[in-house]
């Protein structure tokens, strides 16, 4: 185990800003962003919609490499994934950072975190930091087979999402990706040869849903991701958070099942989860049972054969988990030190962003 100690991939062992992967110079210091499907085109000193990658000075930087927002050990199953390694654990961590607003968001403190993201720019951040190495360090001395990626969609973190990815498959751990799958084909071929499950969202059939959580997005989007995904070698297993008034139409339920069916193919496994009120949909009622058992027994009536319902559990939550500190092998004080990017252009200030450059008459 000890010589996962030194980073193959020559990440410091403290924090600092890390170049976007997947970026493309264009004129007048503009660089627009091919992480996920926004494509984000940005001029000095702004971020994209994810608010975790910010141009300086025509070069794009992820704010959130090795930043953790919450981690926890727990069975594959829970992600929900149950055709790879089954009875296996993982260790589930996620970041700061999100291509989606999602009503209902259970995560919004670990996902979003555009405080936590501000805070980073800066460079007056606490929350924690660990290297690729270290985490996989931790993994083992944890005893999971895996790790997971979730909690927020892991491409706004594809810098440390490859390099820990890499890393693990070193060491003999698997990967886990969850993600809403409004990726690009370069973010999911660059992932390809590390990555070895997609646990993706397929959460309508209706282009105004997915709009009303991220404007730029559309079903087929989606699809065309998911399908690329298993193309590529990826397994790919799917989930639907069924909410009350929303998407629960039956018809259009089974209209996913038929989808998965065609393109993914009959054995793929298809998991229905219940939701809980949370954020701007605290006013709805969570899913009631029937309504998950009819959509379960739609999708066998089209001849989906491993559909699963989950009545007690909704989206992949982190409200129970331990710090983040009690999983890592620092003290507490050095995981929490102060955040502040040592490379020079940053300035002293450590401000990353237009907005405070402008609020000190820079």
């Amino acid at each position: 185990m000890g010589d996962v100690l030194t980073d193959t991939q020559h990440r410091a062992q403290r924090y600092s800003l890390v170049e976007t992967r997947l970026q493309q110079p264009l004129d007048k210091g503009r660089t627009r962003c091919h992480l996920c499907l926004w494509r984000c085109t940005l001029r000095h000193g702004q971020r994209g919609f994810c608010q975790a990658h910010v141009n300086r000075h025509g070069t794009l930087y992820n704010l959130s490499y090795g930043i953790i927002s919450a981690i926890d050990v727990g069975p594959i199953e829970a992600k929900p994934v149950r055709h790879y390694r089954a009875g296996t654990k993982v260790l589930s961590v996620g970041s700061y950072g999100c291509n989606f607003r999602c009503g209902g968001c259970h995560n919004l403190e670990i996902s979003w975190g555009t405080a936590a993201l501000d805070a980073l720019a800066r460079g007056e951040a606490t929350a924690a930091y660990a290297a690729p190495a270290e985490l996989i360090t931790s993994a083992l001395r944890l005893g999971v087979q895996g790790i997971a990626f979730t909690y927020s969609e892991p491409a706004v973190w594809l810098e440390y999402v490859m390099d820990v990815s890499q890393l693990a498959r070193e060491h003999g751990l698997y990967t886990v990706y969850v993600s809403n799958s409004f990726v690009t084909d370069e973010a999911l071929a660059t992932m390809a040869p590390y990555v070895d499950v997609l646990c993706s969202d397929i959460k309508s059939l209706d282009d105004a849903f997915y709009k009303d959580i991220c404007r730029a997005a559309s079903v087929q989007q989606i699809f065309a991701s998911i399908e690329r995904a298993q193309r590529l070698g990826i397994h790919v297993e799917t989930r639907t958070n069924v909410i009350p008034g929303k998407n629960d139409e039956l018809d259009m339920l089974r209209g996913i099942a038929a989808w998965i069916r065609d393109h993914l193919g009959v054995d793929s496994p298809w998991h229905i989860t219940k939701f809980f009120p949370a954020y701007r949909l605290s006013h709805l009622r969570p899913t009631p049972t029937e309504t998950l058992w009819r959509a379960h027994d739609a999708a066998k009536s089209v001849g989906l054969r491993n559909v699963y319902v989950y009545d007690d559990k909704g989206c992949d939550c982190a409200q129970e988990n331990l710090p983040v500190a009690a999983y890592l092998m620092q003290a507490p004080e050095e995981v929490h030190a102060v955040k502040k990017c040592p490379s020079s252009c940053c300035g002293e200030q450590g401000v990353l962003l237009k907005k405070y450059e402008q609020a000190l008459g820079q």
